[in-house]
């Protein structure tokens, strides 16, 4: 079923760690420990967890803490982050911290990094930070990387990441591509629903791409919401609580737990919600695996990424694990 572009390539997975709702924050984090055992066993790539702050809807607030309990827990699979928010922190922490689990984990981990900051105003003064921060990225992402060269004007040397290969990736969202190309690092670009924006992006990245010695060639790591099941209408519900979250965060002002499909969909909504609503159920790849089989063919080819990283997120955990499985049949040796 599966076509050769889709076989060469490698499929990643990033877990947000969503809470649901009736369900304490704990059990999203023992899930997303659970999920990466699962990745590891169908033959992902990777599996990342990411950075959230005063989120009601995502646990994961600490991303190397969780990362850390995610490589003890795998054995093989490449562990990192989707991303830590750059801005947030001070880089020689950031190199401290990736240098503890490479020394702990080695050959294994990845250092996904971002620029956005706290979601709210209250989260970033909380943090120390607004939104001005994020222009400093491209500095404090030279300054991170000068502490595993071994190369800060400070004279001090970051201990025990000072001469390690902890591979970066930049999370591209706008001047992010630029940033990527110049430092000369891989990319990783969402979301697939935005294909136009998304292109113009990976053009940028390549154009001006310079070789490094993190990386000699380009490297693109597509991302976006990926859901197979065994009909269309199976898939389309799983995308329905990620959906509704949205559509609530942007009319509430506040990212909720998953709440299960059926009684999203039993809901009644204002025009704005179903609005919004029917917008965040769009131009996802869902559908049985002949179908998204097919429609990532043709995405793979048109962006030439190396990598796909699935971001998909779901109430029915069983339901999220048998797309995985599916998806992973798509890509297997043979499928």
């Amino acid at each position: 079923m599966s076509s050769t572009v889709i076989a060469r390539t490698r499929f990643s997975v990033l877990d947000r760690s969503r809470t649901r709702e009736g369900h304490p924050p704990a059990e999203a984090l023992r899930d997303t420990v659970a999920l990466a055992r699962e990745a590891e066993a169908l033959g992902y790539h990777r599996f990342w967890v990411s950075e959230h702050h005063g989120v009601p809807g995502v646990a994961g607030s600490a991303p190397t803490v969780l990362a850390a309990a995610v490589a003890g827990a795998t054995r093989t699979i490449r562990v990192g982050t989707g991303g830590v928010m750059l801005p947030n922190h001070r880089p020689l922490v950031v190199a401290e911290q990736f240098g503890v689990l490479e020394s702990l984990f080695p050959g294994r981990i990845d250092m996904g990094l971002g620029r956005s900051v706290g979601f709210t105003d209250g989260v970033r003064k909380a943090l120390g930070r607004d939104k001005g921060d994020a222009e400093d990225f491209a500095a404090q992402l030279g300054e991170l990387l000068d502490w595993f060269a071994g190369t800060s004007p400070t004279g001090v040397h970051a201990r025990p990441s000072e001469g390690l290969a902890v591979p970066p990736f930049v999370l591209a969202m706008g001047e992010g591509a630029r940033i990527a190309a110049r430092a000369g690092l891989p990319m990783v670009i969402g979301d697939l629903r935005n294909r136009e924006k998304m292109l113009r992006g990976i053009d940028e990245y390549r154009s001006l791409f310079r070789p490094s010695p993190w990386a000699a060639e380009p490297y693109v790591v597509i991302s976006g919401t990926i859901a197979v099941a065994g009909t269309e209408e199976e898939a389309r519900r799983l995308l329905v609580p990620e959906a509704w979250s949205m559509a609530y965060s942007r009319t509430h002002g506040t990212f909720p737990p998953l709440s299960p499909a059926g009684e999203i969909e039993a809901r009644a909504m204002t025009a704005r919600e179903r609005e919004l609503y029917e917008k965040a159920l769009a131009g996802h790849l869902a559908g049985t695996a002949e179908h998204v089989a097919h429609e990532l063919e043709a995405v793979l080819k048109e962006t030439g990424a190396e990598e796909v990283l699935i971001t998909t997120s779901s109430y029915d955990r069983t339901a999220l694990l048998d797309s995985y499985r599916r998806l992973a049949v798509l890509f297997a040796p043979g499928g």
